[in-house]
């Protein structure tokens, strides 16, 4: 209560001061009226920053919109069991199509007319496992100032990064104030640091936040099942902002806008707390170059085409995923891939590598073990699933790869040579 009274006299004081000295030093027309502070030149310096920063790149965000004809159905079904029967003999057989849509946000990456988003934005207007357009499905772009929706089909895809890019279908017709984002170096991104959201939540197109960088390198497992070091930030993101640029000071894109730890409102509807999650810019950057060549590409789309691919032939769990007290009780090394399943008949097989040879139950937990566990190879360190897996993306039939195995606390040389063997059914 003493502190609640000293800080409403404190309030009181300092208005009486500061009427005192605008009584003092403001200007007074002839009519006695104060005139006002010029508007412009009385804004902060971070707020003329992000003014700035939107007018810049504000041009080059985009509202994507996807729509999905499905089967056609009959509007008045649901409620025509209420009628009486010679009332449901007036209703019009009348039959539309069921539209699913969907909304998101994106930006220009290029002058070709391209444009970066999340690939779950464009997802369900995709065929199963490819870039390939479904029947019936449309992915159109709005530039800001209501100019028409634009037509634009996806050009490649990597969902371990949750990342798409879209081409119009004709780029002559993106405005001219449509300019590239550049790309920061995301690495260099500091917890603290203001950033600036750009996007279209619930459809309300250009919509801007500002925030700061809350925290870096938040583990989370993105739709390709691939854990993505995420930049976490305060700034309001909601549904619809997913695909939209995260800005710097400069209005140089730190981020992808991807999701969102929802809070759930009145009317059941998803929406910010002020969590929010953005894929980092570094991780674009790599991909960009492959999904400019086409198609789906990354680990997830490498795994729906293993059959056809020269390969090891191991079923592996990371290491990390043991708890300290498993990997304490089974003396594996502090990081590696075990080996779970060895297939017969394949190159690891020949190469004498083991599978687990038994499930070990600790803390009502089960664990394979008895097992290799693979800790680098080639001399690269093999920390993830995806670390061992990108060295054998990069080679063909014939390669042979160098690994590093641990067993029983002792490491040895293992080479393998890749080829392609159909999967055991």
């Amino acid at each position: 209560m003493i502190r609640t009274r000293l800080y409403a006299l404190a309030t009181v004081v300092a208005v009486g001061l500061g009427a005192a000295a605008l009584w003092s030093s403001s200007s007074v027309t002839a009519q006695g009226v104060v005139q006002p502070p010029d508007p412009v030149a009385s804004r902060l310096q971070d707020e003329q920053n992000t003014i700035d920063v939107v007018r810049a790149i504000g041009p080059s965000v985009v509202a994507i919109t996807v729509e999905v004809r499905g089967e056609v159905i009959n509007p008045f079904e649901e409620f025509q069991f209420l009628l009486p029967e010679p009332f449901r003999q007036m209703i019009p057989r009348q039959t539309v199509p069921r539209v699913q849509q969907s909304s998101g946000s994106g930006f220009v990456i290029d002058e070709g007319g391209l444009i970066v988003t999340n690939y779950h934005v464009v997802q369900a207007a995709l065929q199963e496992n490819s870039i390939e357009p479904r029947d019936r499905a449309t992915i159109t772009v709005e530039f800001p100032g209501g100019s028409e929706p634009l037509r634009a089909r996806v050009r490649g895809a990597n969902p371990d990064y949750d990342l798409a890019l879209l081409e119009l279908e004709d780029p002559s017709a993106m405005p001219p104030d449509a300019r590239p984002i550049e790309l920061a170096d995301s690495d260099q991104v500091e917890v603290g640091q203001k950033v600036i959201a750009i996007g279209n939540p619930f459809g309300l197109q250009s919509t801007v936040t500002t925030g700061i960088v809350s925290a870096i390198g938040r583990e989370i497992t993105s739709i390709g099942r691939v854990d993505i070091p995420m930049i976490q930030t305060d700034a309001a993101i909601n549904p619809g902002n997913s695909g939209g640029p995260l800005l710097d000071s400069s209005g140089r894109l730190v981020g992808i806008n991807t999701m969102i730890v929802p809070g759930v409102s009145v009317a059941g509807r998803a929406g910010n707390i002020g969590i929010g999650f953005a894929v980092p810019s570094s991780l674009l950057a790599e991909t960009l170059p492959a999904m400019r060549e086409g198609g789906l590409v990354g680990f997830y789309a490498a795994s729906q085409t293993i059959g056809d691919r020269a390969r090891i032939g191991i079923q592996v769990v990371e290491v990390s995923r043991y708890p300290d007290e498993a990997r304490q009780a089974l003396r594996l090394p502090d990081e590696g891939v075990v080996v779970v399943a060895v297939e017969p008949g394949g190159p690891a097989e020949e190469a004498g590598i083991v599978g687990a040879t038994f499930t070990a139950v600790i803390g009502q937990q089960q664990y394979p073990a008895g097992g290799d566990v693979i800790t680098a190879i080639d001399g690269r360190p093999v920390r993830t699933a995806q670390d061992l897996q990108a060295r054998v993306l990069e080679l063909g039939e014939g390669d042979t790869v160098s690994l590093t195995v641990w067993r029983d606390g002792q490491e040895r040389q293992v080479e393998v040579t890749l080829r392609v063997v159909p999967p055991s059914n």
